[in-house]
Order: C-alpha cells, then structure tokens, then sequence
C-alpha cells in the first residue's frame, strides 16, 4: 500500500448459512465519505405511478416503474439515491466506488447510489433487484460527480445484493459488467474488482469488449478482475486493499458464526481501517441487517444515522403497515434553491444536519472533551442500543408475536429516546 494514503473506501459485508449463526443472512455496510457529509434514514412506503411517468434521480431523469416497493436508505443527504438500504420484501443493497479500465463517462447519468435506490424499489428479489441495475446500467450509463462539491469526482460501481436465500456480486466498468451468485459463507467487497473466473452471469458484450480492447486475447480463462482492473489504479484504491484483506481476516475468523453483534463489531473495528476517520473522509453512516431463511419471521435492519458506528447507536427498523416517519433523522429540504439543484451545481453550501446528527456532534464533543464521563457515556449509549436488539432477538426466536402497531413506532421511539438522552447531558 503506499505510504502515507489512508484507506478510503466503504466495506460491505454478508454471512449466509453455514457461515453466520443460525438461519439467518446477515448483512452489513460502512458507508465512508467526505467527513462532513450528513448522512440521513429515510422511508419511502410502496406507490403506483402513471404508465409512462418519469422519475427524477440526482442528475437525470428516467423512466419510472408502474410500481415501486417501501424502501428504507441511508444516503448522503444531498443526493435522490441511496448509499444503502432495504426494501420491505428483504432485498438489502451497498455500493461501493471502482475505477477500471473503461473510462469514467464525461457529463451527468445515474450515480451508484441511484442505481441502489432503484434496484431497492424494483426488485422483490436480489436477482430482480441485480437485473434491474444491470439493466438500467446498459441502458444509462454511469456519471457525474459523486460528492458535494464542484471539484469532478466519478467512479464506476459495484454492488453487494443480498436476501433471505442468497448474495450476489455486481462489478461493473462502464456499462458492461459482471456478476457472481453467493449461497453459503461470508463475502465482503471494498473498492476492489473481486469476480475472477467465477462468472456467474455477465453483459453480452463483456468479453468481446475486452478483446476488441486489447485487454483479453480470447484464449484461456477470462478473469474479470484481471482483465478490467486498471493498469494504474488510483491511490485510493491501492490503498483500499487494506481494508479488503482486513474485513475478509475479520469474516474468515468468524466464518460458521456471524451473528449481529459479529457484524456490528466488524463495522466499528478501527485496527483493520473499517471504522475510518482519516484523510478527509470518515464513516459517516452504517446499516447492518438480519434477514431469517425462515419467510414467518420479520426481516430487521439497524441503522446509526449518524457518523462513527464505534460512538453511534445502531437502530432496529422493521417494515409493516403504517409506519411512523423519523423526522428527526431527515434532514431539511431547500427545493429549487439546493446547490444541487441550481447550475452550475455546488456553488455554495447548506446547512443539512436533521436533529438526531446535531445532538449526536455535542454528545460526541462530550466524549472528546471530558474523558471520563465520556466512558459513561459510551456505555449508556451501548446499553440503549442492547436493549433493542435484545428485544428483537426474543422477537426472531419465534416465541415473540410481532405487534405492527408497537413495531411502526420502534425507529422514531429508538431515535427520539436516543435524542433526549443526548439533550440531558
């Protein structure tokens, strides 16, 4: 790795059986971006639309779905699309940034993390979901800067899918790609190509572009990897291997035994880079999700919110009818007059903290300031985040009926509670 570049990229992780504990699909994801980047949680329910309606993502508008599912994402606020999420039939999705050898498109398309959005609402199953990206991939094509600010920042894609019954690897170089099914054990993605020879489906026009290239002599084994991986990556994704090799040693050492809590200490561990906050760049949200093989169970998905999963409280959010919105994780809206909106885009700044993320800065100020009663605080702050999860637990053992009712209300009351124990310090 060279010296002196910190590792930034994001991790995306998932256990099936045998590899996680139990019959459940375990699934998780750091989202690393610009270290100010306000990260919010936010629900969609399920909608119908007009036969041939448009929909309008960051930069482009597209054709819309006559219908779309609930979704619940994680997304930098600026932005229509989603770093991660899941929608209410278990289908869970992350991206991460790549740089190959087919060249970043000038001007704007769909970013990734539209890609993931749409994917979310199209798909009832992680092989839908995979096939509408590809798609929609093919078809608009990837672009446009990637981050809040006027200086270009593009990449390609590649996606972890995951469901109650299996994972898939999206890779993808411009509008051609690559895709590898998962059924058993762990895998994780981190800004690396990762799909050798083990194709499970791909574009058309993978290797006849690769060939027509020069990049592929049509004989022996195709690795997509190999063949697409950029002659000289950037520093970035150099360095990203570090965190690659490290969330596989983390996975590999708890393979046949993945639960929640392995996840949710993957994603704050510091040593291997995963928890990050380093060059500019600082994980400034998470997700993790149980997704149980058994169809009578509730699929659950945990959130922070808010930026290092290591002093953050992950959240529980079920889907069911009704839901109560979470406001306090929503950040404000500045229709026509919003920097992305107004051309040239990013010309100037707004403020896009929601009240959950400006409670969480003075709680984390605290810790910072007054070492020992930030130790106090850490711990409260994990025994709020224990008592949800050790009431969902008792839920996914099946002894425990689910009560929609309490259950639309789990994600504000875990936020709102959150919030007022910050306020008391």
């Amino acid at each position: 790795m060279p010296c002196g570049v910190p590792p930034r990229s994001c991790d995306c992780f998932v256990a099936l059986p045998p590899g996680s504990d139990g019959e459940h699909v375990i699934f998780g994801k750091n989202s690393d971006r610009p270290r100010d980047e306000v990260q919010e949680v936010v629900y969609y329910p399920a909608a119908a639309h007009e036969p041939g309606s448009k929909v309008e993502c960051t930069y482009i508008s597209i054709e819309q779905a006559e219908s779309t599912h609930a979704v619940i994402l994680s997304r930098p606020a600026w932005l229509w699309g989603a770093e991660m999420g899941a929608n209410e039939h278990g289908v869970c999705i992350g991206n991460e940034a790549v740089w190959t050898k087919v060249p970043v498109e000038e001007g704007e398309a769909l970013l990734g993390m539209d890609l993931v959005r749409l994917g979310l609402e199209r798909g009832c199953t992680v092989k839908e979901a995979l096939d509408v990206i590809a798609g929609l991939v093919e078809r608009h094509g990837q672009g446009g800067n990637c981050r809040e600010e006027a200086t270009p920042f593009s990449y390609h894609n590649t996606f972890l899918l995951a469901d109650r019954a299996e994972a898939w690897v999206l890779e993808t170089a411009g509008r051609v790609w690559a895709a590898q099914r998962v059924t058993a054990g762990v895998k994780n993605i981190s800004n690396q190509l990762t799909i050798g020879q083990e194709i499970s489906t791909e574009h058309p026009e993978l290797r006849s572009l690769a060939r027509a290239e020069g990049w592929w002599s049509g004989e022996g084994g195709f690795s997509f990897s190999e063949v697409y991986a950029p002659v000289n990556p950037p520093a970035r994704m150099e360095a990203a291997k570090r965190r690659y090799c490290g969330g596989k040693e983390l996975l590999s050492k708890h393979d046949g035994s993945v639960s929640l809590g392995t996840m949710l200490e993957i994603l704050r561990d510091k040593a291997s880079g995963i928890c990050m906050d380093a060059g500019g760049f600082r994980t400034t949200g998470s997700m993790a999700s149980i997704l149980p093989r058994d169809p009578t169970l509730p699929c659950v998905h945990f959130f922070t919110a808010t930026p290092d999963p290591s002093r953050s409280v992950f959240k529980p959010f079920l889907f069911v009818n009704q839901m109560t919105s979470a406001p306090q994780v929503v950040s404000p809206r500045f229709g026509a007059d919003d920097p992305v909106k107004k051309l040239p885009r990013f010309q100037s700044t707004v403020d896009r903290r929601h009240e959950l993320y400006r409670a969480h800065q003075n709680a984390l100020e605290t810790m910072e300031s007054e070492p020992g009663r930030g130790l106090e605080l850490h711990q409260t702050m994990r025994d709020l985040e224990r008592q949800g999860i050790d009431d969902i637990a008792e839920m996914l053992k099946g002894g425990v009926a689910v009560d929609a009712e309490e259950v639309a209300d789990l994600f504000f009351d875990c936020v709102d509670t959150e919030i007022k124990f910050y306020q008391s310090l």
